[in-house]
């Protein structure tokens, strides 16, 4: 009987060494023809081939630190912002200090959305580097999308779903929060910070489809940042509106609980079709997209709690308010080394991704609260 179970257990083993043999064979006789090539060839061909093999070596190597390293992530990042400080709601008159001269010039309360859509498109694009146009990730695993590999996608997932975040957010601040509507153009700092954010997310310095050169992605990023901090001086100033009523909160809470529903059902379609466990290649891009989002919907939220503060208190949405980023914080909780998209009966390989559609539905359902207590 033991000599049964160790042949069934060394049958197993010759399996898996002769398929590690069959892809080490696929996976390396390229490199072994080339040095075959290489080896027939005179000085003149090999000098310009080691310079290329090593300029690829430097491209791959910074390309792996880019995409492993992640400069500056912090759940808690909205802590050094001190909203609770604030006392004034966003685009009224603060006070003057006591003992200042009264005759001076009036200044008003900065946006704090303004401020962290700012600084999270500076942490996508200045702090990091924008994965989703770098050549190297464009070009994919042998010919292979990077978002179809379970490799080196996770950041450049993540920076989208934050980009997503800030691209709704800045349609709102144009639409309805930096203008009273009917009465009101669209100011133009924050129409150029809507269009720059809605810019491909892809774009490197040359494409085909137009042929030629053409202005990176992070380039407009940038300018989009430079936009946004341009409006927040203005509005310091008291020179341009932040319309800090209670149906433009709701509407922008209605917008954000519309997006993440969309983002609920991809994972949900995700999870019900493909539960291929640790071996669902695309579960990590859904599931890092929807972690992006919520990072910085959390911090949008609780900066829009600091910029409508006058509403939420007249409102009595204290309560649901702080229940919301609790909701936020324990899914940001939440970072798996390895995401699986298992069965969610399964009992060996976890649902990643249905634990993180579960902290989204109770966000969102959070968020239909507030929306209708301002709708009462």
């Amino acid at each position: 009987m033991l000599d049964r179970i160790a042949g069934f257990f060394r049958l197993i083993g010759q399996m898996i060494g002769r398929w590690v043999r069959l892809f080490s064979a696929w996976a390396f006789w390229p490199f072994l023809a080339a040095h075959g090539w290489y080896q027939r060839r005179s000085w003149m061909i090999r000098l310009p081939v080691i310079a290329f093999v090593a300029l690829l070596i430097v491209l791959y190597g910074y390309f792996f630190w880019q995409t492993q390293v992640w400069s500056n992530f912090n759940t808690a990042f909205v802590d050094q912002y001190r909203l609770s400080e604030r006392k004034v709601a966003a685009g009224q008159e603060v006070p003057a200090a006591e003992g200042a001269n009264a005759t001076g010039p009036k200044t008003c309360q900065r946006s704090a959305i303004i401020d962290v859509a700012a600084d999270l498109t500076d942490f996508n694009v200045n702090q990091n580097a924008w994965i989703s146009s770098m050549l190297l990730y464009k070009m994919g695993f042998f010919g292979i999308d990077w978002d179809h590999t379970p490799f080196l996608d996770n950041k450049a997932s993540f920076q989208r779903g934050v980009n997503q975040a800030v691209r709704r957010t800045s349609a709102e601040l144009v639409d309805t929060l930096g203008r009273v509507r009917g009465t009101s153009g669209i100011n133009n700092d924050l129409q150029s910070a809507r269009g720059n954010l809605q810019f491909d997310e892809n774009s490197w310095y040359f494409g085909l489809n137009p042929f030629g050169p053409k202005t990176p992605t992070p380039s407009y990023y940038r300018s989009a940042i430079g936009s946004l901090r341009k409006f927040n001086t203005d509005l310091a100033l008291c020179n341009v509106i932040f319309d800090g009523r209670a149906d433009n909160l709701m509407q922008f809470i209605d917008r954000i609980a519309n997006d993440l529903g969309g983002t609920s059902d991809m994972l949900a379609e995700r999870s019900e079709n493909h539960n291929r466990g640790w071996f669902d290649t695309r579960a990590d891009d859904r599931f890092w997209f929807a972690y992006g989002q919520l990072y910085a919907y959390y911090a949008i939220l609780a900066a829009a709690q600091a910029d409508f503060s006058q509403v939420v208190q007249e409102r009595n949405l204290g309560a649901i308010w702080g229940s919301t980023t609790r909701q936020f914080q324990a899914a940001l909780r939440i970072q798996p080394a390895i995401i699986s998209n298992g069965r969610e009966d399964g009992w060996i390989m976890p649902s990643h991704l249905a634990t993180m559609g579960f902290y989204i539905l109770r966000v969102r359902s959070n968020l239909v609260e507030i929306r209708s207590v301002l709708d009462r």
